[in-house]
Protein backbone atom coordinates (compact mmCIF):
# COMPACT_ATOMS: atom_id res chain seq x y z
CA UNK A 1 0.00 0.00 0.00
CA UNK A 2 1.22 3.47 -0.85
CA UNK A 3 2.54 5.78 1.87
CA UNK A 4 2.60 8.82 -0.43
CA UNK A 5 0.21 11.65 0.54
CA UNK A 6 -2.92 11.95 -1.59
CA UNK A 7 -2.72 14.78 -4.11
CA UNK A 8 -6.20 16.09 -5.01
CA UNK A 9 -6.86 16.34 -8.73
CA UNK A 10 -8.16 19.95 -8.58
CA UNK A 11 -4.75 21.05 -7.28
CA UNK A 12 -3.17 19.85 -10.53
CA UNK A 13 -3.79 22.97 -12.58
CA UNK A 14 -2.49 21.77 -15.95
CA UNK A 15 -2.13 18.63 -18.01
CA UNK A 16 1.62 18.91 -17.46
CA UNK A 17 1.14 18.69 -13.69
CA UNK A 18 -1.35 15.84 -14.11
CA UNK A 19 1.14 13.90 -16.22
CA UNK A 20 3.89 14.69 -13.71
CA UNK A 21 1.75 13.21 -10.95
CA UNK A 22 1.19 10.07 -13.00
CA UNK A 23 4.94 9.81 -13.55
CA UNK A 24 5.62 10.33 -9.84
CA UNK A 25 3.33 7.36 -9.13
CA UNK A 26 5.03 5.26 -11.81
CA UNK A 27 1.87 5.06 -13.93
CA UNK A 28 1.67 4.75 -17.72
CA UNK A 29 -1.36 6.60 -19.09
CA UNK A 30 -1.70 8.77 -22.20
CA UNK A 31 -3.21 12.22 -21.72
CA UNK A 32 -3.74 14.84 -24.42
CA UNK A 33 -3.01 18.50 -23.84
CA UNK A 34 -6.38 19.78 -25.04
CA UNK A 35 -9.93 18.53 -25.41
CA UNK A 36 -10.64 18.04 -29.08
CA UNK A 37 -13.99 18.94 -30.59
CA UNK A 38 -15.94 16.90 -33.10
CA UNK A 39 -15.15 15.82 -35.75
CA UNK A 40 -11.42 15.82 -34.89
CA UNK A 41 -11.87 14.14 -31.50
CA UNK A 42 -11.39 10.36 -31.39
CA UNK A 43 -14.49 10.38 -29.17
CA UNK A 44 -16.57 11.61 -32.12
CA UNK A 45 -15.83 8.57 -34.27
CA UNK A 46 -18.68 6.11 -34.88
CA UNK A 47 -18.51 2.86 -32.93
CA UNK A 48 -19.22 -0.48 -34.57
CA UNK A 49 -20.97 -2.52 -31.88
CA UNK A 50 -21.29 -5.55 -34.15
CA UNK A 51 -24.04 -7.04 -36.29
CA UNK A 52 -24.81 -3.71 -37.94
CA UNK A 53 -25.31 -1.83 -34.67
CA UNK A 54 -23.52 1.54 -34.95
CA UNK A 55 -23.27 4.10 -32.14
CA UNK A 56 -22.54 7.66 -33.25
CA UNK A 57 -19.65 8.36 -30.86
CA UNK A 58 -17.32 6.73 -28.34
CA UNK A 59 -19.03 7.88 -25.14
CA UNK A 60 -21.05 5.34 -23.15
CA UNK A 61 -23.35 5.74 -20.14
CA UNK A 62 -22.89 2.90 -17.67
CA UNK A 63 -25.85 1.18 -16.02
CA UNK A 64 -26.37 2.31 -12.44
CA UNK A 65 -28.47 0.59 -9.83
CA UNK A 66 -31.46 2.74 -8.87
CA UNK A 67 -32.87 3.04 -5.37
CA UNK A 68 -35.82 5.22 -6.26
CA UNK A 69 -38.43 3.03 -7.98
CA UNK A 70 -41.64 1.80 -6.40
CA UNK A 71 -41.69 -1.39 -4.33
CA UNK A 72 -43.40 -3.17 -7.22
CA UNK A 73 -40.54 -2.26 -9.56
CA UNK A 74 -41.89 0.76 -11.44
CA UNK A 75 -39.89 3.94 -12.15
CA UNK A 76 -40.55 7.10 -10.16
CA UNK A 77 -40.16 10.73 -11.16
CA UNK A 78 -36.58 10.49 -9.82
CA UNK A 79 -35.92 7.59 -12.18
CA UNK A 80 -37.48 9.33 -15.16
CA UNK A 81 -35.40 12.45 -14.50
CA UNK A 82 -32.21 10.38 -14.44
CA UNK A 83 -33.03 8.73 -17.77
CA UNK A 84 -33.87 12.10 -19.28
CA UNK A 85 -30.41 13.29 -18.28
CA UNK A 86 -28.87 10.19 -19.82
CA UNK A 87 -30.45 11.26 -23.09
CA UNK A 88 -29.25 14.84 -22.68
CA UNK A 89 -25.66 13.63 -22.24
CA UNK A 90 -25.04 13.25 -25.96
CA UNK A 91 -23.48 9.81 -25.41
CA UNK A 92 -24.50 7.49 -28.24
CA UNK A 93 -24.18 4.17 -26.36
CA UNK A 94 -26.50 3.76 -23.37
CA UNK A 95 -25.41 0.56 -21.67
CA UNK A 96 -28.51 -0.47 -19.81
CA UNK A 97 -29.32 2.88 -18.23
CA UNK A 98 -30.30 1.04 -15.09
CA UNK A 99 -29.81 -2.34 -13.43
CA UNK A 100 -33.24 -3.95 -13.85
CA UNK A 101 -34.04 -7.08 -11.85
CA UNK A 102 -35.59 -10.12 -13.49
CA UNK A 103 -37.30 -11.42 -10.32
CA UNK A 104 -38.78 -9.66 -7.31
CA UNK A 105 -36.59 -11.68 -4.93
CA UNK A 106 -33.45 -10.93 -6.97
CA UNK A 107 -33.32 -7.19 -6.25
CA UNK A 108 -30.43 -5.44 -4.51
CA UNK A 109 -32.93 -3.13 -2.81
CA UNK A 110 -36.73 -3.05 -2.57
CA UNK A 111 -36.90 0.01 -4.83
CA UNK A 112 -34.92 -1.43 -7.72
CA UNK A 113 -36.64 -1.58 -11.09
CA UNK A 114 -38.20 -4.92 -12.03
CA UNK A 115 -39.15 -6.02 -15.53
CA UNK A 116 -42.27 -8.15 -15.88
CA UNK A 117 -45.55 -7.86 -17.83
CA UNK A 118 -47.02 -5.53 -15.18
CA UNK A 119 -44.13 -3.04 -15.26
CA UNK A 120 -43.13 -3.37 -18.92
CA UNK A 121 -44.93 -0.34 -20.31
CA UNK A 122 -43.27 1.97 -17.76
CA UNK A 123 -39.82 0.43 -18.30
CA UNK A 124 -40.39 1.04 -22.01
CA UNK A 125 -41.43 4.60 -21.20
CA UNK A 126 -37.94 5.27 -19.82
CA UNK A 127 -36.50 4.52 -23.24
CA UNK A 128 -38.92 6.93 -24.88
CA UNK A 129 -38.01 9.68 -22.40
CA UNK A 130 -34.31 9.13 -23.11
CA UNK A 131 -34.80 9.22 -26.89
CA UNK A 132 -36.80 12.43 -26.81
CA UNK A 133 -34.27 14.12 -24.52
CA UNK A 134 -31.43 13.02 -26.79
CA UNK A 135 -33.23 14.33 -29.87
CA UNK A 136 -33.69 17.74 -28.23
CA UNK A 137 -30.09 17.97 -27.00
CA UNK A 138 -28.08 16.26 -29.73
CA UNK A 139 -30.26 16.05 -32.82
CA UNK A 140 -30.49 12.73 -34.62
CA UNK A 141 -31.29 9.54 -32.73
CA UNK A 142 -30.56 7.28 -35.72
CA UNK A 143 -27.13 6.48 -34.28
CA UNK A 144 -28.28 6.13 -30.65
CA UNK A 145 -27.89 2.60 -29.24
CA UNK A 146 -29.87 1.77 -26.10
CA UNK A 147 -29.66 -1.45 -24.09
CA UNK A 148 -31.17 -2.66 -20.84
CA UNK A 149 -29.12 -4.33 -18.12
CA UNK A 150 -30.80 -7.42 -16.69
CA UNK A 151 -29.69 -8.55 -13.25
CA UNK A 152 -30.17 -10.83 -10.30
CA UNK A 153 -28.32 -9.63 -7.20
CA UNK A 154 -27.51 -13.06 -5.79
CA UNK A 155 -25.36 -12.76 -2.66
CA UNK A 156 -26.31 -9.09 -2.33
CA UNK A 157 -30.10 -9.37 -2.53
CA UNK A 158 -31.99 -7.04 -0.24
CA UNK A 159 -35.27 -7.52 -2.03
CA UNK A 160 -38.09 -6.59 0.33
CA UNK A 161 -36.63 -4.58 3.22
CA UNK A 162 -33.82 -2.06 3.20
CA UNK A 163 -32.68 -3.23 6.63
CA UNK A 164 -32.62 -6.96 5.89
CA UNK A 165 -30.33 -8.82 3.51
CA UNK A 166 -31.74 -11.92 1.81
CA UNK A 167 -28.72 -13.44 0.07
CA UNK A 168 -29.10 -16.07 -2.66
CA UNK A 169 -25.69 -17.69 -2.80
CA UNK A 170 -24.02 -20.30 -5.01
CA UNK A 171 -21.37 -21.58 -2.58
CA UNK A 172 -19.85 -21.03 0.84
CA UNK A 173 -17.37 -18.16 0.82
CA UNK A 174 -15.09 -18.30 3.89
CA UNK A 175 -14.56 -14.52 4.01
CA UNK A 176 -17.78 -13.03 2.63
CA UNK A 177 -20.02 -15.38 4.64
CA UNK A 178 -18.36 -14.20 7.84
CA UNK A 179 -18.24 -10.58 6.70
CA UNK A 180 -21.99 -10.49 6.05
CA UNK A 181 -23.13 -12.82 8.84
CA UNK A 182 -24.07 -15.98 6.93
CA UNK A 183 -24.04 -19.30 8.78
CA UNK A 184 -23.35 -22.76 7.40
CA UNK A 185 -27.11 -23.34 7.44
CA UNK A 186 -27.82 -20.56 4.95
CA UNK A 187 -29.37 -22.21 1.85
CA UNK A 188 -27.47 -22.48 -1.40
CA UNK A 189 -29.31 -22.06 -4.69
CA UNK A 190 -30.21 -25.42 -6.19
CA UNK A 191 -29.70 -26.30 -9.83
CA UNK A 192 -33.49 -26.22 -10.22
CA UNK A 193 -33.68 -22.69 -8.81
CA UNK A 194 -30.92 -21.63 -11.18
CA UNK A 195 -33.01 -22.93 -14.07
CA UNK A 196 -35.95 -20.84 -12.89
CA UNK A 197 -33.74 -17.73 -12.76
CA UNK A 198 -32.52 -18.40 -16.29
CA UNK A 199 -36.14 -18.58 -17.40
CA UNK A 200 -36.83 -15.23 -15.75
CA UNK A 201 -33.90 -13.65 -17.60
CA UNK A 202 -35.16 -14.97 -20.91
CA UNK A 203 -38.69 -13.69 -20.29
CA UNK A 204 -37.31 -10.27 -19.33
CA UNK A 205 -35.11 -10.16 -22.45
CA UNK A 206 -38.15 -10.93 -24.61
CA UNK A 207 -40.02 -8.04 -23.02
CA UNK A 208 -37.02 -5.74 -23.51
CA UNK A 209 -37.00 -6.55 -27.21
CA UNK A 210 -40.73 -5.86 -27.50
CA UNK A 211 -40.15 -2.48 -25.83
CA UNK A 212 -37.58 -1.50 -28.46
CA UNK A 213 -34.32 -1.99 -26.58
CA UNK A 214 -31.61 -2.94 -29.05
CA UNK A 215 -29.62 -5.14 -26.69
CA UNK A 216 -29.70 -6.63 -23.23
CA UNK A 217 -26.74 -6.83 -20.87
CA UNK A 218 -26.48 -10.20 -19.12
CA UNK A 219 -24.74 -8.81 -16.05
CA UNK A 220 -21.63 -10.61 -14.78
CA UNK A 221 -20.02 -8.04 -12.50
CA UNK A 222 -19.62 -6.61 -9.00
CA UNK A 223 -20.34 -9.71 -6.95
CA UNK A 224 -23.88 -10.20 -8.19
CA UNK A 225 -25.20 -13.58 -9.31
CA UNK A 226 -23.67 -13.77 -12.80
CA UNK A 227 -20.28 -12.75 -11.40
CA UNK A 228 -20.51 -15.26 -8.54
CA UNK A 229 -20.97 -18.10 -11.03
CA UNK A 230 -17.52 -17.31 -12.41
CA UNK A 231 -15.93 -17.84 -9.00
CA UNK A 232 -17.91 -21.00 -8.08
CA UNK A 233 -14.81 -23.22 -8.10
CA UNK A 234 -16.00 -25.12 -5.01
CA UNK A 235 -19.62 -25.66 -6.11
CA UNK A 236 -20.37 -29.26 -7.13
CA UNK A 237 -22.47 -30.15 -10.14
CA UNK A 238 -23.04 -28.60 -13.54
CA UNK A 239 -22.63 -24.93 -12.47
CA UNK A 240 -19.36 -25.15 -10.55
CA UNK A 241 -15.79 -26.35 -10.69
CA UNK A 242 -14.44 -26.25 -14.22
CA UNK A 243 -14.40 -23.16 -16.41
CA UNK A 244 -16.97 -24.84 -18.66
CA UNK A 245 -19.32 -25.39 -15.73
CA UNK A 246 -18.78 -21.91 -14.26
CA UNK A 247 -19.78 -20.36 -17.60
CA UNK A 248 -22.77 -22.67 -18.13
CA UNK A 249 -25.10 -20.02 -16.70
CA UNK A 250 -23.98 -17.55 -19.38
CA UNK A 251 -24.23 -20.08 -22.18
CA UNK A 252 -27.73 -21.14 -21.14
CA UNK A 253 -28.82 -17.50 -20.86
CA UNK A 254 -27.54 -16.77 -24.36
CA UNK A 255 -29.20 -19.85 -25.83
CA UNK A 256 -32.51 -18.96 -24.19
CA UNK A 257 -32.44 -15.32 -25.28
CA UNK A 258 -31.57 -16.23 -28.86
CA UNK A 259 -34.33 -18.82 -28.97
CA UNK A 260 -37.07 -16.59 -27.56
CA UNK A 261 -35.90 -13.15 -28.74
CA UNK A 262 -34.15 -13.73 -32.09
CA UNK A 263 -32.44 -10.63 -33.40
CA UNK A 264 -31.94 -9.07 -29.95
CA UNK A 265 -28.30 -8.10 -29.44
CA UNK A 266 -26.48 -9.25 -26.31
CA UNK A 267 -23.76 -7.55 -24.26
CA UNK A 268 -22.02 -8.56 -21.05
CA UNK A 269 -20.75 -6.27 -18.32
CA UNK A 270 -17.97 -8.18 -16.60
CA UNK A 271 -15.87 -7.73 -13.49
CA UNK A 272 -12.85 -8.92 -15.40
CA UNK A 273 -10.71 -9.45 -12.32
CA UNK A 274 -11.09 -9.41 -8.58
CA UNK A 275 -9.19 -9.29 -5.32
CA UNK A 276 -9.81 -10.67 -1.88
CA UNK A 277 -12.33 -8.59 0.15
CA UNK A 278 -11.00 -5.54 2.01
CA UNK A 279 -11.93 -3.89 5.32
CA UNK A 280 -10.86 -0.76 7.23
CA UNK A 281 -7.48 -1.47 8.78
CA UNK A 282 -8.27 -1.95 12.51
CA UNK A 283 -4.89 -0.51 13.49
CA UNK A 284 -5.65 2.76 11.67
CA UNK A 285 -9.37 3.13 12.46
CA UNK A 286 -10.88 5.48 15.02
CA UNK A 287 -14.48 5.88 16.22
CA UNK A 288 -16.40 7.53 13.38
CA UNK A 289 -13.44 7.38 11.01
CA UNK A 290 -12.51 4.12 9.29
CA UNK A 291 -8.89 3.52 8.49
CA UNK A 292 -7.34 2.83 5.12
CA UNK A 293 -8.47 -0.34 3.42
CA UNK A 294 -6.56 -3.53 4.08
CA UNK A 295 -7.16 -7.09 2.87
CA UNK A 296 -9.23 -9.35 5.04
CA UNK A 297 -7.03 -12.11 6.48
CA UNK A 298 -6.75 -14.81 3.82
CA UNK A 299 -3.93 -17.13 4.88
CA UNK A 300 -6.52 -19.76 5.83
CA UNK A 301 -7.87 -20.01 2.26
CA UNK A 302 -4.82 -20.31 0.03
CA UNK A 303 -4.95 -21.35 -2.73
CA UNK A 304 -7.75 -18.81 -3.09
CA UNK A 305 -10.63 -20.49 -4.93
CA UNK A 306 -13.27 -17.82 -4.32
CA UNK A 307 -12.65 -15.27 -7.05
CA UNK A 308 -12.45 -14.78 -10.81
CA UNK A 309 -9.41 -13.30 -12.50
CA UNK A 310 -7.51 -13.40 -9.20
CA UNK A 311 -4.10 -14.82 -8.37
CA UNK A 312 -4.85 -17.93 -6.30
CA UNK A 313 -1.54 -17.71 -4.40
CA UNK A 314 -1.66 -13.96 -3.76
CA UNK A 315 -5.25 -12.71 -4.08
CA UNK A 316 -4.33 -9.03 -4.02
CA UNK A 317 -3.11 -9.50 -7.58
CA UNK A 318 -5.07 -10.12 -10.75
CA UNK A 319 -4.63 -13.10 -13.06
CA UNK A 320 -6.10 -12.36 -16.49
CA UNK A 321 -5.84 -15.89 -17.93
CA UNK A 322 -9.49 -16.82 -17.28
CA UNK A 323 -10.84 -13.36 -18.16
CA UNK A 324 -9.18 -13.79 -21.58
CA UNK A 325 -10.90 -17.19 -21.90
CA UNK A 326 -14.20 -15.58 -20.96
CA UNK A 327 -13.86 -12.90 -23.63
CA UNK A 328 -12.91 -15.57 -26.14
CA UNK A 329 -16.11 -17.37 -25.13
CA UNK A 330 -18.10 -14.19 -25.81
CA UNK A 331 -16.51 -14.04 -29.24
CA UNK A 332 -17.31 -17.70 -29.87
CA UNK A 333 -20.92 -17.05 -28.84
CA UNK A 334 -20.98 -14.21 -31.38
CA UNK A 335 -21.36 -11.58 -28.64
CA UNK A 336 -19.55 -8.41 -29.70
CA UNK A 337 -20.24 -6.05 -26.79
CA UNK A 338 -18.18 -6.28 -23.58
CA UNK A 339 -18.18 -3.68 -20.82
CA UNK A 340 -15.28 -4.28 -18.41
CA UNK A 341 -15.18 -3.36 -14.75
CA UNK A 342 -13.48 -4.95 -11.73
CA UNK A 343 -14.16 -6.12 -8.20
CA UNK A 344 -17.23 -5.20 -6.17
CA UNK A 345 -18.54 -2.08 -4.41
CA UNK A 346 -19.50 -4.29 -1.48
CA UNK A 347 -16.10 -5.66 -0.57
CA UNK A 348 -13.22 -3.92 -2.46
CA UNK A 349 -14.55 -0.63 -3.89
CA UNK A 350 -11.15 1.02 -4.25
CA UNK A 351 -10.30 -1.29 -7.16
CA UNK A 352 -13.78 -0.97 -8.69
CA UNK A 353 -14.48 2.77 -8.51
CA UNK A 354 -11.49 4.64 -7.07
CA UNK A 355 -12.46 7.67 -5.01
CA UNK A 356 -10.88 10.21 -2.70
CA UNK A 357 -13.74 9.99 -0.21
CA UNK A 358 -15.25 6.67 0.94
CA UNK A 359 -18.95 5.97 1.39
CA UNK A 360 -20.22 5.74 4.95
CA UNK A 361 -19.65 1.99 5.16
CA UNK A 362 -16.32 1.98 3.34
CA UNK A 363 -12.69 2.65 4.13
CA UNK A 364 -10.14 5.33 3.36
CA UNK A 365 -8.19 4.89 0.10
CA UNK A 366 -5.28 2.50 0.67
CA UNK A 367 -3.51 4.00 -2.36
CA UNK A 368 -3.76 7.08 -4.52
CA UNK A 369 -7.00 6.53 -6.48
CA UNK A 370 -5.06 7.25 -9.67
CA UNK A 371 -3.30 3.93 -9.10
CA UNK A 372 -6.63 2.09 -9.08
CA UNK A 373 -7.84 3.91 -12.20
CA UNK A 374 -4.74 3.13 -14.21
CA UNK A 375 -4.61 -0.46 -12.97
CA UNK A 376 -8.08 -1.01 -14.36
CA UNK A 377 -7.39 0.81 -17.64
CA UNK A 378 -4.20 -1.20 -18.18
CA UNK A 379 -6.06 -4.46 -17.51
CA UNK A 380 -8.67 -3.48 -20.10
CA UNK A 381 -5.86 -2.60 -22.51
CA UNK A 382 -4.39 -6.09 -22.10
CA UNK A 383 -7.75 -7.80 -22.50
CA UNK A 384 -8.65 -5.77 -25.58
CA UNK A 385 -5.30 -6.68 -27.13
CA UNK A 386 -5.96 -10.37 -26.42
CA UNK A 387 -9.41 -10.38 -28.04
CA UNK A 388 -9.26 -7.41 -30.43
CA UNK A 389 -12.42 -8.22 -32.39
CA UNK A 390 -14.69 -7.41 -29.43
CA UNK A 391 -16.15 -3.95 -28.93
CA UNK A 392 -14.87 -3.07 -25.45
CA UNK A 393 -16.18 -0.35 -23.12
CA UNK A 394 -13.84 0.80 -20.35
CA UNK A 395 -14.51 1.91 -16.80
CA UNK A 396 -12.82 3.88 -14.01
CA UNK A 397 -12.42 7.32 -15.60
CA UNK A 398 -14.47 9.58 -13.31
CA UNK A 399 -11.65 10.15 -10.81
CA UNK A 400 -9.59 11.90 -13.52
CA UNK A 401 -12.07 14.79 -13.14
CA UNK A 402 -10.78 17.78 -15.18
CA UNK A 403 -8.62 15.45 -17.24
CA UNK A 404 -11.22 12.77 -17.99
CA UNK A 405 -11.75 13.88 -21.62
CA UNK A 406 -8.01 14.30 -22.18
CA UNK A 407 -7.39 10.71 -21.08
CA UNK A 408 -10.49 9.31 -22.80
CA UNK A 409 -9.60 10.59 -26.26
CA UNK A 410 -5.98 9.50 -25.84
CA UNK A 411 -6.77 5.89 -24.86
CA UNK A 412 -9.36 5.56 -27.64
CA UNK A 413 -6.90 6.93 -30.20
CA UNK A 414 -4.28 4.49 -28.93
CA UNK A 415 -6.63 1.53 -29.34
CA UNK A 416 -6.55 0.60 -25.65
CA UNK A 417 -10.37 0.61 -25.56
CA UNK A 418 -13.20 1.26 -28.00
CA UNK A 419 -15.53 3.34 -25.82
CA UNK A 420 -15.24 5.19 -22.52
CA UNK A 421 -18.05 4.69 -20.02
CA UNK A 422 -19.30 7.23 -17.49
CA UNK A 423 -21.07 6.32 -14.26
CA UNK A 424 -21.00 8.65 -11.23
CA UNK A 425 -19.95 11.57 -13.40
CA UNK A 426 -23.34 11.47 -15.14
CA UNK A 427 -25.16 12.07 -11.85
CA UNK A 428 -23.49 15.46 -11.46
CA UNK A 429 -22.60 16.38 -15.03
CA UNK A 430 -24.52 14.42 -17.67
CA UNK A 431 -23.73 16.96 -20.39
CA UNK A 432 -19.99 16.21 -20.32
CA UNK A 433 -19.93 14.24 -23.62
CA UNK A 434 -21.97 16.86 -25.47
CA UNK A 435 -20.04 19.82 -24.03
CA UNK A 436 -16.64 18.38 -24.84
CA UNK A 437 -17.56 17.31 -28.38
CA UNK A 438 -19.26 20.62 -29.20
CA UNK A 439 -17.04 23.16 -27.44
CA UNK A 440 -13.91 21.39 -26.21
CA UNK A 441 -14.74 22.71 -22.73
CA UNK A 442 -16.06 21.39 -19.41
CA UNK A 443 -18.20 23.03 -16.76
CA UNK A 444 -15.80 22.84 -13.82
CA UNK A 445 -18.52 23.50 -11.27
CA UNK A 446 -20.32 20.25 -12.11
CA UNK A 447 -17.40 17.80 -12.24
CA UNK A 448 -17.83 14.82 -9.92
CA UNK A 449 -15.29 14.94 -7.09
CA UNK A 450 -16.02 11.36 -5.90
CA UNK A 451 -17.51 12.45 -2.57
CA UNK A 452 -19.43 9.11 -2.57
CA UNK A 453 -22.70 10.64 -1.33
CA UNK A 454 -24.40 8.90 -4.26
CA UNK A 455 -23.47 5.64 -2.48
CA UNK A 456 -23.78 6.74 1.14
CA UNK A 457 -27.39 7.88 0.63
CA UNK A 458 -28.80 4.56 -0.64
CA UNK A 459 -26.71 2.57 1.83
CA UNK A 460 -28.76 4.44 4.43
CA UNK A 461 -32.13 3.84 2.80
CA UNK A 462 -32.32 7.03 0.73
CA UNK A 463 -32.52 7.64 -3.01
CA UNK A 464 -29.33 8.09 -5.00
CA UNK A 465 -28.20 11.31 -6.63
CA UNK A 466 -25.42 13.89 -6.59
CA UNK A 467 -26.19 15.75 -3.37
CA UNK A 468 -23.14 18.06 -3.39
CA UNK A 469 -23.48 19.38 -6.98
CA UNK A 470 -26.83 18.68 -8.64
CA UNK A 471 -29.15 21.54 -7.57
CA UNK A 472 -32.13 19.18 -7.75
CA UNK A 473 -30.73 17.25 -4.76
CA UNK A 474 -28.44 19.89 -3.29
CA UNK A 475 -31.33 22.26 -2.57
CA UNK A 476 -33.71 19.57 -1.29
CA UNK A 477 -34.59 18.32 2.17
CA UNK A 478 -32.93 15.05 1.18
CA UNK A 479 -29.50 16.66 1.44
CA UNK A 480 -30.23 17.84 4.99
CA UNK A 481 -31.32 14.31 5.86
CA UNK A 482 -28.11 12.89 4.40
CA UNK A 483 -25.94 15.40 6.26
CA UNK A 484 -27.63 14.40 9.53
CA UNK A 485 -26.92 10.73 8.80
CA UNK A 486 -23.25 11.44 8.09
CA UNK A 487 -22.89 13.47 11.29
CA UNK A 488 -24.17 10.56 13.36
CA UNK A 489 -21.57 8.19 11.98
Amino acid sequence: MSSRPLVRIPTLSSTALFRARLQELGLELPCDDVILQAPESPMAAPLDCGHGLIAGNRWCIHPMEGWDGSTDGRPSDYTRRRWRRFGESGAKLIWGGEAVAVTADGRANPNQLLLNPDTASEIGGLREILIEAHRSAAGSTDDLVIGLQLTHSGRFCRSFRKDRAEPRILYRHPILDRKFGLTDEHPILTDGEIGEIIGAYVRAATLAQELGYQFVDLKHCHGYLGHEFLSAHTRPGPYGGSFENRTRFLRELVAGVRSEAPGLHIGVRLSAWDWVPFRPDPALSQPGRPGAGAPEPFDHCIPYRFGFGVDAENPVNADLAEPVRFLELLRDLDIKLANLSAGSPYYNPHIQRPAAYPPSDGYQPPEDPLVGCVRQIQAVRALKASVPDLCVVGTSYTYFQEYLPHVAQAVVRSGWVDSVGLGRMVLSYPELPLDTLKTGQMNGKMICRTFSDCTTAPRNGMVSGCFPLDPFYKDSELRTQLQDIKKRR
